[in-house]
């Protein structure tokens, strides 16, 4: 049996491939959000509230020409934390990410509130997104 948690990230992982940034602003982040980004590239950083997020996610959209997209491994999720395992994929000036990542959540209230984002070969990542 998932819990709710599993059930808001795994709709958020819907809404975010299809598009739908409303839906993840107005039922799955707290306004409040933080969200960690680590590198060095356009996309690398802190961003703070639900619009600064979604004004990353659509960076990663522009800096791919509209062909980055994720993939959930498996999602695992308890009552204040989840861990997703991932692939992104994009292409960028010629060249292909399919990056592996781990995503760490926390939630508040029934929203996520913080998300750490952890790519397993962050130069890799820099290198694409800085090309």
């Amino acid at each position: 049996m998932q819990n709710e948690n599993y059930e808001l990230l795994r709709r958020g992982y819907e809404a975010f491939m299809a598009g739908d940034m409303e839906t993840l602003k107005n039922e799955i982040f707290a306004s409040d959000i933080v969200w960690h980004t680590p590198g060095n590239n356009p996309t690398s950083g802190d961003r703070n509230g639900a619009d600064s997020v979604l004004e990353v996610f659509g960076k990663y959209f522009e800096l791919t020409d509209g062909t980055f997209r994720v993939e959930v491994h498996d999602l695992l999720a308890s009552d204040d934390h989840a861990v997703v395992l991932g692939k992104v994929y994009g292409q960028r000036k010629g060249q292909t990410i399919p990056e592996d990542y781990v995503q760490v959540t926390h939630f508040k209230e029934g929203r996520v509130s913080e998300s750490w984002i952890v790519a397993v070969d962050q130069k890799g990542t820099d290198d694409f997104f800085n090309a």
